[in-house]
């Protein structure tokens, strides 16, 4: 006999145990179904453990330069093996933690391979073999994506290296190479930077992390070349051969011009696969675009009964989105009439150094749109707390619709900047005017007054430039 419950996730990371947990709040009866970790990839081997692997190099960064705050740090040095064993202990703690609130919400976990057998079934199959039954009326498909593969280099974990492969290298690299300047390139080419090695990052497009502002695209190539990476745009990598001590790159030029390098490491960051692979959509009908499960407002397919939400849908790709699409769905499937997901509300976080954060439009997307935009820029060097920091390199941005005072985008970069994104995403999800943020009171001394400047300065009455 099947076991029956009102809902099935298949798939536990940042999407899919949040869905469960809410699912479970709201009284419905719920399974969850993982193959691997509890936490998924976010957790295990994603946003989490880079954390920890970049803040270990923010503070032997930070150790160096230990004479610019008076102070003085000698013979410092960096242990990568016990770098790596610190962020595995992070990433196994929170591990622990998803497995506590599966237990605290009642939530039955089936570890093994999903796959859809038919409207509202999945059977399961365990590491032995052994396979379960499941049926639900509703199921959420949560299964997230894995790293992109070269199609004429795939990752080696040897001297090819996926962001897997870097989160637990065999060894520190002398020369790396990294291929694509998203934030998951980015964030690496910036820990390994500040570990000590030499970095060259190749990006096809015709700047770094090109979702992003182009004035923070600009800021950012300007501050990881002033730190000693080399930085190609416009560019793209023809050839790799793994030699015996390392890897020879083919690289053109924004000029057509082909050049060989010899690295040690390679990182590959450019994007990801969805995975959709023999779960069972094929044979239900269920409709993709481009490998990505296609869905409504409310995170639903177009089969009955089912839902994806996170990594394997449409982008931003992005775990707090997955998070939010998990409550969305959820309350969807309970009768709880949520609000669709607004994809301009979502806010977007690089943990390279210095930080990127952004929410909304660009000002040139919000040119492109037809807006009239107010546009407020300003520098670190003009708030006291970053320059009592010692971290007075970076800017904020904000660009307003010049008619009603609409916040249409905030872009950052600098320090902590991934942490007063939130304040922006709050007043675009609460549909502040820039009458709003201009009556806000910003504790002093600290990095928020940025956010207050910038946007007085949309308006010619910024006060300290």
């Amino acid at each position: 006999m099947a076991e029956t419950y009102d809902l099935i996730v298949l798939g536990s990371g940042p999407g899919g145990y949040v869905a469960a947990i809410r699912a479970a709040q709201l009284g419905l009866k719920t399974a969850i179904v993982e193959r691997e970790l509890l936490g998924g990839i976010c957790l295990n081997w994603g946003c989490i453990p880079t954390k920890a692997l970049l803040r270990s190099a923010e503070i032997y960064h930070y150790m160096q330069h230990a004479k610019d705050y008076g102070l003085v740090a000698d013979k410092i040095s960096a242990d990568l093996d016990a770098v790596v064993k610190r962020s595995r202990g992070v990433a196994k703690q929170l591990n622990q933690g998803v497995t506590h609130l599966m237990k605290k919400n009642k939530i039955t976990v089936h570890m093994g391979t999903g796959k859809l057998t038919g409207k509202g079934k999945l059977t399961v199959t365990a590491e032995d073999g052994k396979t379960t039954d499941l049926t639900a009326k509703n199921i959420i498909v949560a299964t997230g994506a894995r790293a992109r593969d070269l199609p004429f280099a795939k990752a080696d974990g040897k001297r090819i290296w996926t962001y897997r492969h870097a989160m637990t290298p065999s060894e520190m690299p002398s020369k790396l190479l990294v291929i694509g300047s998203g934030a998951i390139g980015i964030e690496f080419a910036s820990f390994y930077k500040d570990m000590g090695a030499d970095v060259t990052v190749v990006e096809m497009l015709d700047r770094l992390v090109p979702v992003e502002d182009a004035d923070v695209s600009a800021f950012l190539e300007k501050a990881l070349k002033k730190q000693g990476m080399t930085i190609m745009t416009k560019a793209g990598v023809d050839k790799l051969d793994v030699t015996a001590s390392g890897v020879k790159a083919s690289i053109k030029d924004k000029d057509g011009k082909v050049t060989t390098a010899e690295f040690s490491h390679v990182i590959v960051a450019i994007g990801i696969l969805p995975n959709t692979e023999n779960i069972g959509l094929e044979e239900l009908g269920v409709k993709t675009d481009r490998g990505h499960i296609v869905t409504d407002g409310m995170c639903k397919t177009n089969v009955d009964g089912l839902y994806a939400i996170g990594d394997v849908t449409q982008p931003p790709w992005l775990a707090h989105k997955a998070s939010h699409e998990g409550v969305i769905a959820v309350e969807a499937i309970a009768g709880k009439h949520p609000h669709a997901m607004d994809q301009l509300n979502i806010p977007g976080c690089t943990y390279c150094h210095p930080q990127i954060a952004s929410v909304g439009m660009t000002e040139a997307k919000a040119k492109e749109a037809g807006y009239e935009v107010k546009v407020g820029n300003f520098p670190f060097i003009g708030n006291g707390k970053a320059i009592a920091l010692g971290e007075a390199e970076g800017f904020v941005k904000t660009v307003f619709d010049a008619k009603t005072g609409e916040l249409l985008g905030a872009h950052m970069i600098g320090a902590e900047v991934t942490e007063l994104i939130q304040g922006y995403t709050i007043g675009k999800t609460g549909e502040l005017t820039e009458a709003e943020f201009m009556e806000t009171v910003f504790p002093h001394p600290t990095l928020s007054e940025m956010m207050h400047e910038s946007v007085l300065g949309a308006y010619g009455r910024a006060l300290h430039i």
